[in-house]
């Protein structure tokens, strides 16, 4: 889905100090956009008033404690939040009846997380969304060692064989920066690319054009142009090559991109393509990182997801 909208920039400044108080893991900012989910059963009504967030032992790719700590409410958003998208996980997780009367068709629900349909609906547009309230990137618990590893979940549902695989040729996850969604909810868009992103990536690759090590990620050789969906023409990215998404790829963007350029946290968009074909238990990923700050950079992933 495209979501395009505008939220309220936190000040740089106040987010390192927030995150400077939670440790060297707390400091980013993102979000992608909201595909309104469709109409469709889901859990009964009559649910108590929100919340406490659910919590999960063992969160997958996380640590013990997968949602904000109530004073970061301020950055992270209230559970009393009447974002859409967040009443449609409300529904969800709690069977708490959204104000406009539509139940949201709730395709997989768990702890840390829901799946819902994006718009337009269809076999190859969902979402990822957090079961706990993260307005999105911007929020700092993301680059905690507490939070739960959406992407890896994403991958997870998305993949062949997933519970809610993509029926595309080929995959991509991404979030939109906070400038450019139109809900505030974090959500991992699982969708589809062209044909021709997938191979120019691999032709990068080839030619060294690909970060090997989060370290060098935001080195000028390895931003390149990418062609998307048609008509949008090339914008630039720094892309970076990962053997697996078990690291979070939110500190490593906020440490190895943002921190190091003195960049925003929440004007950055992140995509995850899965490199194919490929077999066997081991898989590569590009990650793929923009912004307003580079020449023909961009804020949002609609450009190489394919929704429609």
């Amino acid at each position: 889905m495209n979501a395009i909208g505008k939220a309220n920039d936190m000040p740089r400044r106040q987010f390192v100090a927030l995150s400077g108080a939670l440790g060297a893991g707390a400091l980013l900012t993102g979000a992608g956009g909201r595909a309104a989910a469709a109409t469709g059963t889901g859990p009964g009504a009559g649910a108590a008033a929100c919340c406490p967030c659910p919590t999960d032992p063992n969160p997958p790719g996380g640590g013990q404690s997968p949602c904000p700590p109530n004073h970061m409410q301020g950055l992270c958003g209230s559970p009393a939040d009447t974002d859409p998208l967040w009443q449609d996980v409300q529904y969800c997780t709690q069977g708490i009846v959204p104000p406009s009367g539509q139940r949201p068709n709730c395709l997989k629900t768990t702890q840390n997380y829901v799946v819902l349909h994006g718009r337009p609906q269809n076999q190859h547009n969902y979402l990822l969304v957090p079961s706990c309230r993260i307005t999105g990137i911007e929020c700092p618990f993301l680059v905690t060692s507490g939070v739960a590893n959406y992407w890896h979940e994403a991958w997870e549902n998305a993949r062949s064989g997933g519970d809610v695989p993509v029926q595309y040729p080929y995959i991509g996850l991404g979030i939109n920066s906070q400038s450019a969604r139109r809900l505030n909810q974090l959500h991992v868009h699982m969708a589809g690319i062209r044909d021709s992103t997938q191979a120019r990536l691999q032709a990068l690759e080839a030619s060294g054009r690909i970060a090997p090590q989060p370290a060098v990620w935001g080195d000028a050789q390895y931003q390149a142009p990418v062609t998307g969906t048609q008509g949008s023409g090339d914008r630039t990215y720094r892309i970076l090559r990962l053997d697996s998404l078990t690291e979070n790829l939110f500190e490593l963007l906020y440490v190895h991109v943002v921190r190091r350029f003195s960049l925003d946290m929440a004007g950055q968009t992140l995509i995850v393509v899965p490199k194919a074909p490929q077999t066997g238990p081991t898989r590569t990923f590009y990650v793929l990182n923009s912004d307003s700050s580079l020449h023909d950079g961009t804020n949002t992933c609609d450009h190489l997801l394919v929704y429609t």
